[in-house]
């Protein structure tokens, strides 16, 4: 029940921080709807090339949630950088609070902002002519989540590490482009080479492509949804255990 209770106390103290500057709430979006408006209707070509079944907003919004919970995790750590450096996690550490909770708080927040980021992208691409399965959109979100959990408790264990912009933003960026390209979000994977089509299946986040893909257009039946939960699942929480451990054994 502690834990419980700690990990409230900070996802409410981190929520209110993050509210309280709703110009980077607002931020968050801009990007996503720019892609909306400026490169989605460039694919119609190129997925039905692809073989893609539905529209271009229907193939492309799905990746475009994934890409949305990919970069706003991947570089969250940037703000636990900054409470270590104001001395905060060190005030936080010498407190009965649970360090598990000090993590789960945070991350817990990360997805919030998420979800809601994510749910009001689908609203605004419905006038574009995207068409949604309710349930399909629902379980994406899911996806979305894990995404953007896994990747925030990564993010949150280089800045423990580094406890610097200076040497987070770089090491995000290499690992962050590459995971990016081979994704399949900007473009179908079916028209890349061979070799790259392997390269793309070793990426795990692929498979959350292809399983929100799946599950936004109700294809209930593609094995792509069973492997990229699966894939997801399993990363966010070997994410989790290595965040835990890095949060109760790195001095702030």
């Amino acid at each position: 029940m502690k834990t419980i209770r700690d990990t409230w106390l900070m996802y409410r103290r981190s929520l209110i921080l993050t509210l309280r500057q709703p110009v980077w709430v607002a931020m968050g979006l801009f990007q996503p709807i720019l892609y909306l408006l400026l490169f989605a209707p460039l694919l119609e070509g190129a997925t039905s090339n692809a073989g893609a079944s539905g529209s271009a907003f229907n193939w492309f919004i799905p990746g475009l949630l994934i890409l949305t919970a990919f970069f706003a995790a991947a570089f969250a750590g940037f703000g636990l950088v900054a409470e270590i450096r104001y001395g905060v996690v060190e005030r936080m550490r010498v407190t009965p609070m649970s360090r598990f909770a000090m993590l789960a708080g945070r991350s817990l927040r990360d997805v919030t902002i998420l979800l809601a980021q994510s749910t009001l992208l689908i609203l605004v691409a419905i006038p574009f002519g995207l068409e949604i399965d309710p349930l399909g959109a629902l379980l994406t979100l899911g996806i979305v989540a894990l995404v953007g959990l896994t990747f925030s408790l990564l993010s949150y264990t280089l800045g423990l590490v580094t406890k610097s912009e200076e040497a987070l933003a770089p090491v995000a960026q290499a690992v962050s482009l590459p995971l990016l390209l081979l994704s399949g979000i900007m473009l179908p994977m079916a028209l890349a080479p061979d070799w790259l089509q392997f390269l793309s299946t070793l990426n795990p986040l692929t498979h959350a492509v292809d399983a929100a893909r799946a599950l936004f257009n109700g294809l209930w039946d593609d094995p792509q949804i069973v492997l990229g939960s699966v894939v997801m699942g399993t990363l966010a929480l070997l994410s989790l255990w290595v965040a835990s451990r890095a949060f109760a054994r790195t001095n702030a």
